[in-house]
């Protein structure tokens, strides 16, 4: 089965370091993204996008902000993706 099985993409979400973590506007409101959504391509390429809260608070609108080209972002992504793939290799099936 599995070489007929079609994989779109996997995804993982990551915390974004404090250190790390930027501020964007969207819609004239503030943001601080806090998360990363990084998915694995079926070429094999990475997709990533933040997300955070709004700077004012509240929950806002789930808006996704593309990732500034950062070396310490880079390698959150890549040392991201290197521990989904060692999570997803060792599962232990459905509960």
């Amino acid at each position: 089965m599995s070489g007929e099985l079609e994989v779109s993409a996997l995804a993982i979400n990551v915390t974004i370091p404090q250190a790390l973590r930027w501020t964007d506007t969207r819609r004239g409101e503030a943001f601080t993204l806090t998360t990363l959504n990084v998915r694995l391509l079926p070429d094999g390429r990475l997709a990533v996008k933040a997300y955070g809260r709004p700077v004012a608070g509240g929950r806002g609108a789930y808006v996704s902000f593309p990732v500034p080209d950062d070396p310490g972002l880079a390698a959150l992504v890549a040392d991201a993706a290197d521990r989904g793939a060692a999570l997803w290799a060792a599962h232990r099936g459905l509960d």
